[in-house]
């Protein structure tokens, strides 16, 4: 399994409504709207990279008001 945290810019005053549609999609753990450089941060699992990948990509990146993320593997060394 690959956990992963996932940085989120929006759009301005779109970052509540992000982290709960965010929230929805089937391999996010947790999704909250935040302040700083970014407005959302994910934490996602996926059963290996490529899939995580594709969450990213293809279900996380479509929701709208989304206008850059970050995606940050956990490693354990």
């Amino acid at each position: 399994m690959v956990h992963a945290y996932i940085l989120i810019q929006t759009e301005v005053g779109k970052a509540a409504n992000v982290a709960t549609e965010i929230s929805a999609i089937p391999g996010v753990t947790q999704a909250e709207d935040v302040t700083g450089p970014y407005d959302v941060i994910v934490r996602a699992q996926a059963l290996n990279v490529d899939e995580l990948g594709r969450l990213v990509v293809a279900q996380i990146q479509s929701v709208a008001g989304i206008t850059r993320t970050l995606t940050c593997p956990i490693v354990h060394i």
